[in-house]
């Protein structure tokens, strides 16, 4: 929020979306795909994970094989099963990265409040 109730900037608002970009530009990682990875860690499951997260099967798992095209390392370790069907679990690097995304963005977002905080001030004189 921009400043107190009767403000002239109450009601604005800013948002900011990170990912990472190959240096190509391609994008490789996100908010959205770093929740898909998240979502595997807790149920090792892809299936289990978009069902969650509400997207398809074939779009999660291309998303993450082009993400590890681009990163050259795997996240997942797919493991087919037998009865009751395969797990998919997170590889030590996939671990590594979500910490680290998530380490950078609690790290961004204290920068960004700060200087939100600073602008409306001076927006708001």
């Amino acid at each position: 929020m921009a400043g107190s109730k009767g403000k002239k900037y109450y009601n604005v608002f800013l948002k900011y979306k990170i990912w990472l970009v190959s240096k190509d530009e391609e994008n490789i990682l996100g908010d959205g795909k770093i929740n898909l990875l998240k979502e595997i860690g807790k149920s090792n499951s892809i299936q289990s994970a978009v069902n969650t997260i509400g997207i398809s099967y074939r779009k999660a798992w291309g998303n993450i094989k082009k993400a590890e095209e681009v990163l050259e390392f795997p996240l997942v370790e797919k493991h087919r099963g037998g009865q009751k069907g395969g797990t998919t679990i997170l590889t030590k690097e996939g671990k590594n990265l979500i910490a680290a995304y998530d380490e950078l963005h609690k790290e961004i977002d204290i920068t960004i409040n700060k200087t939100i905080k600073k602008f409306f001030n001076q927006l708001n004189g």
